[in-house]
């Protein structure tokens, strides 16, 4: 099938799909499966020997080392658990530096010489694995002929069993080391970073009385924006396909302008989609919470509570399998791109950060009188240095070719990363600047006019979507990173450099009180210091004014626009230093981490730019020719019989259609020339040569998208991919 047929089967095949029934066993009841399918503290409380439970709880909730010792039991105990749930694999999932989910799947089951089957599992294979290390990105840190590398058992992150309709499956959670220790993953910095910043915010409890605390942890509730298109639709989009998003397509008629998809109501296939994957969702363990509408037709969200960082980590990985897996039986396909649709509102995933313990909940909570909250205010200033001073690094944390299609562009915050305070905090912190707090703006409360209406309890300060790092009341929440990548990063680098200004204001406090200061005149003399040296950062009016970015430049604060602005904030001596003083990444994994970076970003826009030469030359190319043939035959059948003719249709595509022939010509080009070498070089080049070239191209094409005839044009275009769901 040719031309616009694919297109128009497409649209008749949506018309004719009957979505899949969501049904529930007699047996369900609304939440009472949560958790059914993870080996989880309750169960290991069941199936494990008093003293091995509590040695790997001790493990899990207080950071002790994990004694080796256990395994066995533990191991013996997961393979029954995992049998009963029907499971004849088990895996070692781990997080490399693709940014995706990798497992390697060995049977439980080994021959015997009578002929049967025997299921083991021993200890030692629960805490290592051993797979092929040498295919995955690792950013000079190993020559691609030394294969060797180690997966080790993360004990305070739950197995699981995934099912399957052709068999279950044990995942044992991992990290990823090379042969040399190194870190190969996203998950062992995570782990790394925990316990660093933890640490030292113990250090801080402990002055404040706090002597005997739990381990202090990050918690992260990462929000997860998403499109769905019909799958006949994305089957027909070789660029949704290869790419994630269209490299071609017009403005609809009708974008989202009138704003009436925000929060509106559930379409009856979305939500059923929804349900399912809900479902799957809770019986993995994975506490989503929050499902509605977004802002751009097609676009929607889903938001968890908050989980321990590492945990959030791996079920937000788990989530976007699970949400990819379960749109399919829906007949649609999940879309996680930054940017799939141009011109329509982008997808990030919005991470939520706090630290506490399960004795003091959130050390952000700032109560009622935040003034009279010292050790609040001093967690809270700990934030507010610690952007300020890494502010660079947080924006390379975010940093890839997909996203920078969406920051700054009024649908995400700025390439300036800022914290938002809100009225209450920033107004107790301008008191503490000017010598002492001694009041705090209280909670409102709003009279509708109406009077079978309640009276609302108002916050004592508005939220800003437009704010990178903004505080929403027991957290804050980092806007920043993109829709379709690992939350480990962002993770990673809060608690790092938080881990940095915990450590400063714990070695400032211990010594003035040392020195015979009293403690509370030392925590107001370090507030005002901070407050002073790094209140630069606190910025609560619209990100995506001109004016901030000249008010931001001002105050000293780094505006990296792209991606290739942002790498070298991993490289910068400043960086080096911090992460190898707190034992997250050695300098070979910090330049491994840049390296990497400029490769991802070099590779995705060589296959965007492949792409674009293909479809513009194969698909759109043709569909012009044979529409401009069409008018001049037409034109020519009038001129033959004497009648008047009218060159304007045949103008209208004339021009774009040279127009598109030159860019295409100017891209192929271009991609011969490319340097062939992945350094910083090539990757400049796919910024400065290939994506303006790219952009020519999608320009003609897009102009001769809105002159074809219909009946012509190949692709499914804006307006059905988005609204026909």
């Amino acid at each position: 099938m040719t031309g616009n047929g694919v297109r128009l089967r497409a649209i008749k095949d949506v018309e004719a799909y009957v979505p899949p029934a969501v049904t529930f066993l007699d047996s369900e009841t609304p939440g009472g499966n949560f958790g059914a399918n993870v080996f989880s503290k309750m169960v290991m409380q069941k199936r494990l020997p008093k003293s091995v439970f509590k040695s790997v709880m001790a493990t899990i909730d207080q950071g002790m080392p994990l004694d080796p010792m256990v395994a066995d039991a533990v191991a013996a105990a997961m393979k029954d658990w995992a049998l009963e749930k029907g499971a004849t694999h088990y895996a070692h999932v781990f997080y490399p530096l693709t940014g995706l989910t990798a497992e390697k799947h060995d049977s439980f089951f080994d021959p015997v010489g009578d002929g049967s089957a025997l299921a083991e599992f021993a200890g030692k294979t629960l805490i290592q694995g051993e797979p092929d290390a040498s295919s995955f990105p690792n950013g000079g840190l190993r020559n691609t002929f030394e294969a060797r590398g180690y997966t080790g058992w993360d004990v305070t992150s739950p197995a699981y069993v995934l099912e399957n309709p052709n068999g279950n499956t044990l995942c044992i959670p991992t990290v990823f080391v090379s042969m040399t220790g190194e870190a190969l993953d996203h998950k062992t910095p995570l782990l790394r970073s925990q316990q660093a910043m933890g640490k030292h915010a113990e250090r801080i409890l402990a002055l404040f009385g706090h002597e005997d605390a739990e381990h202090v942890v990050s918690f992260c509730g990462p929000e997860q924006e998403y499109f769905l298109v019909d799958r006949h639709f994305f089957l027909a989009r070789p660029d949704l396909l290869n790419a994630g998003r269209t490299l071609f397509g017009s403005k609809p008629p009708k974008g989202q302008e009138f704003d009436d998809h925000y929060f509106g109501a559930i379409p009856e296939r979305v939500l059923g989609f929804m349900m399912d994957t809900e479902r799957e969702l809770f019986k993995l363990g994975i506490p989503a919470k929050t499902r509605h509408n977004e802002v751009a037709p097609g676009q929607f969200e889903i938001a968890p509570m908050f989980e321990r960082g590492n945990i959030a980590a791996d079920h937000q990985q788990l989530l976007m399998t699970t949400f990819k897996t379960t749109a399919k039986k829906h007949g649609m396909e999940c879309l996680f791109h930054e940017k799939p649709f141009e011109g329509v509102n982008g997808s990030g995933k919005h991470v939520n950060f706090s630290l506490g313990n399960s004795e003091l909940g959130s050390l952000l909570v700032p109560g009622d009188n935040p003034h009279d909250n010292a050790q609040f205010l001093v967690f809270c200033a700990a934030v507010i240095r610690a952007v300020h001073k890494y502010g660079g690094l947080l924006r390379a944390s975010v940093a890839s070719a997909t996203n920078d299609h969406r920051l700054g562009a009024n649908e995400a915050p700025p390439a300036i990363i800022s914290v938002f305070l809100g009225d209450q905090l920033a107004d107790v912190f301008d008191q503490i600047a000017k010598g002492a707090a001694t009041s705090s703006k209280g909670k409102g409360t709003m009279l509708i006019g109406a009077d079978t209406l309640p009276a609302l309890p108002t916050d004592p300060g508005d939220r800003n979507r437009t704010s990178p790092f903004a505080f929403t009341g027991n957290r804050f929440e980092f806007r920043a990173p993109g829709s379709m990548q690992t939350v480990n990063g962002p993770i990673v680098t809060i608690n790092t450099i938080m881990a940095e200004a915990l450590d400063f204001i714990a070695t400032e406090l211990e010594t003035a009180v040392a020195d015979g200061a009293e403690f509370d005149t030392a925590v107001q003399n370090l507030l005002t210091e901070i407050i002073t040296d790094h209140g630069s950062v606190v910025f609560n009016g619209d990100g995506y004014s001109d004016n901030w970015q000249l008010e931001a430049e001002s105050r000293g604060l780094p505006n990296l626009r792209t991606t290739l602005d942002a790498l070298p904030e991993l490289i910068s001596e400043s960086a080096l230093e911090l992460f190898d003083k707190y034992q997250v990444f050695n300098n070979r994994e910090m330049h491994s981490r840049y390296e990497i970076g400029l490769e991802q970003y070099t590779l995705t826009i060589g296959v965007e730019a492949r792409l674009t030469l293909e479809m513009g030359t194969t698909i759109v190319l043709p569909a012009a020719v044979r529409h401009q043939t069409e008018v001049a035959q037409n034109l020519a059948a009038l001129k033959a019989v004497g009648a008047e003719v009218d060159l304007t249709l045949l103008n209208a595509v004339s021009g774009p259609l040279s127009d598109l022939r030159t860019a295409l010509t100017t891209l192929s080009d271009a991609l011969a020339e490319q340097p062939r070498e992945l350094t910083l070089e090539e990757a400049q080049y796919a910024q400065k040569v290939l994506l303006p070239a790219m952009t020519a191209v999608r320009t003609a094409a897009d102009t001769l998208e809105d002159v074809v005839a219909d009946d012509l044009w190949p692709l499914p275009t804006y307006q059905e991919m988005l609204y026909i769901l």
